[in-house]
C-alpha cells in the first residue's frame, strides 16, 4: 500500500484511500468522541526558538543554518520554554557535535499539512544567501486527522524535499507520527488511527529516499517510555508531546542530523544485532514504520539502508541570542490557534 501510495504521488495518481469506505463511518463517530476528550488542556502557542545557539563556539568558521519545517509537532507546541521546543534541542545539540554555532529558523506551523510545505519552503528558499546547510521537517498528523488524500500528502512531502535538496540543502525528515497512542482514542479508531498512520509513514519514506532525504521513523514517539508514561510524554491537552515527549524526538533525530553533515563518520558495516539491513526501498519503509527511531537512508537504487542509531543525551538547550525574521514570526502567530 505504501509503494502504491508513494507511486500514485509520483506518477499522478488520485484518491488511493488508506482505510476501506466500510470503516470510514465508525471511524468518523469515533473520531467525534475523541475530540470531546483530546484537548481537555490548553496546548500554549509555541514560543519562537529562532535564533543563534552555541555562541560560545564563535570562531573563524561560519555558523551553521538550519531550518525546522512542518506542524505543530516542528513548531514546538505544547512547551512554554524555548529551550525545551525540538528546533532548540536540536540546533543545541547540532552546536555541540559540531563544535560551530548554528543559526535556526523555524518555520513550522502549528495546524499545518503537508500543502503548507511550499509556502514554508518559499520563506527559508527567498534569501540565497541563508540558504539552510540542513532542514528538519516533521509533518503528516493533521493530513490524517483532516483526511488528506494520501498521495497528495506524499506528493507535497517530496516536492518540497526536492526543492530543499536542490537548493543545496541536506534534508531529515520525521514521518507521521502513530496517533493510535494518543491515550483518549479508543478502538476500533485506535486501531484504525495506528494503520493509516503507518502507511503514510511508509510512503512517506519512499517518497523522501527517492529525493535524496533521509527519514527518522517518529512512530509512537520514540520507544516503550512512551506507552510506559503517557503523562509525562503527552503535553496538558493530552495531545501534544510535553518537554520529554520533545527531548525523546529529538535525541531520535540528532544521530541522523549530524550524520548526514558527515559530523560523525558513516559505517559501511551494518549492525546486525541492532537489525540495520540493506533492504528494497518499500520493505525498509514498512520495517521503519513499525519500529520508532529507525532512519531509512538511500543506497543504490533500489535499495535502502536501515539504521538503529544509537540515540545521544542532548545538552541542555540555552536561550538564543535573537535573529528573529518577521515573516516568520507573524506566519506562526496567524496560525497558533488554527489546529494542532
Amino acid at each position: 500500500m505504501a509503494r502504491r501510495i508513494a507511486a500514485g504521488a509520483a506518477y499522478g495518481g488520485g484518491g488511493i484511500g488508506l482505510i476501506g469506505a466500510a470503516a470510514v463511518g465508525v471511524f468518523l463517530a469515533e473520531v467525534q468522541l475523541a475530540k470531546r476528550q483530546v484537548g481537555g488542556g490548553t496546548a500554549p502557542v509555541p514560543p519562537s526558538a529562532d535564533g543563534r545557539y552555541g555562541v560560545a563556539f564563535a570562531g573563524p568558521s561560519d555558523a551553521m543554518r538550519l531550518g525546522m519545517l512542518g506542524d505543530s509537532t516542528a513548531a514546538g507546541q505544547g512547551v512554554r520554554r524555548i529551550g525545551q521546543t525540538p528546533g532548540a534541542l536540536l540546533a543545541s545539540g547540532l552546536a555541540a557535535v559540531a563544535e560551530r554555532p548554528v543559526d535556526l529558523r523555524n518555520v513550522a506551523l502549528p495546524g499545518a499539512r503537508s500543502d503548507d510545505l511550499d509556502r514554508q519552503v518559499s520563506l527559508l528558499l527567498a534569501d540565497p544567501a541563508r540558504t539552510p546547510d540542513v532542514c528538519v521537517i516533521m509533518i503528516g498528523a493533521n493530513d490524517v486527522t483532516h483526511r488528506m488524500p494520501a498521495t497528495q500528502s506524499v506528493r507535497c512531502l517530496t516536492t518540497a524535499v526536492r526543492r530543499l535538496r536542490t537548493a543545496g540543502a541536506e534534508v531529515v525528515v520525521g514521518t507521521c507520527p502513530d496517533l493510535g497512542t494518543i491515550e483518549p482514542v479508543y478502538q476500533p479508531l485506535r486501531w484504525l488511527a495506528r494503520r493509516v498512520s503507518r502507511q503514510l509513514a511508509a510512503a512517506q519514506t519512499i517518497g523522501v529516499v527517492e529525493q535524496g532525504g533521509r527519514t527518522v521513523s517518529l512512530g509512537d514517539l520514540l520507544g516503550p517510555e512512551f506507552a510506559a508514561n503517557p503523562r509525562e510524554l503527552f503535553g496538558p491537552d493530552n495531545y501534544h508531546p510535553s518537554a520529554e515527549g520533545y527531548a525523546t524526538a529529538a535525541m531520535a533525530v540528532l544521530p541522523t542530523l549530524c550524520a548526514v553533515l558527515g559530523l560523525w563518520p558513516e559505517s559501511d558495516r551494518l549492525d546486525g544485532t541492532r537489525r540495520e539491513d540493506i533492504l528494497p526501498v518499500a520493505k525498509a519503509a514498512s520495517q521503519a514504520a513499525r519500529e520508532a527511531g529507525t532512519e531509512v537512508t538511500g543506497a543504490r537504487a533500489p535499495w535502502a539502508l536501515l539504521k538503529h542509531r544509537r540515540r545521544r543525551r542532548l545538552p541542555a538547550a540555552t536561550e538564543p541570542t535573537p535573529h528573529v525574521h518577521p515573516d516568520t514570526a507573524h506566519g506562526r502567530a496567524q496560525g497558533a490557534s488554527g489546529g494542532s
